[in-house]
């Protein structure tokens, strides 16, 4: 089992985060990469939920819906993508209102470093606005001086 599968359950009050990525594999190696980075002990939930169902490149509404049911600890949940068609199966999955759970949001930060601020904040029991604003914050990360 993953890092991040081990993270995966729900806790009640702790805000949930799940990695949207066209690849299965990619968001599987970035929720354990944010779990390592995090401490790797106790975290927040987070869940992957990268590619098709049977494992091609892509994006599915099922395991959307699903991994954010599954990190829901009713303190909402945060939603990072890869790329654009990610941002638009959550935004109509957010759209229909009733596919996701209540305070579920597509937060807008890089998917790399946003998954380990956002996983990090979440992990120090903050609430979504909080969540969000680490994620966010991601961008301006500056590689070179």
């Amino acid at each position: 089992m993953s890092e991040a599968g081990e993270a995966s359950v729900a806790v009640p009050g702790t805000v949930g985060i799940v990695l949207v990525s066209h690849s299965g594999p990619v968001a599987t190696s970035v929720a354990d990469l944010a779990v390592g980075l995090a401490g790797g002990g106790s975290t927040a939930p987070v869940l992957p939920a990268g590619g098709t169902e049977d494992g091609g490149l892509g994006t599915s509404s099922e395991l959307i819906t699903s991994a954010a049911r599954a990190v829901d600890g009713g303190a909402g949940v945060a939603v990072l993508v890869d790329l654009g068609s990610a941002v638009l199966t959550v935004k109509a999955l957010l759209a229909e209102g009733d596919e996701l759970p209540d305070g579920t949001r597509l937060v807008d930060a890089p998917f790399v470093e946003g998954a380990v601020a956002a996983l990090v904040t979440a992990s120090t029991g903050a609430g979504l606005d909080a969540v969000e604003s680490a994620a966010r914050e991601a961008y301006d990360y500056r590689k070179t001086g």
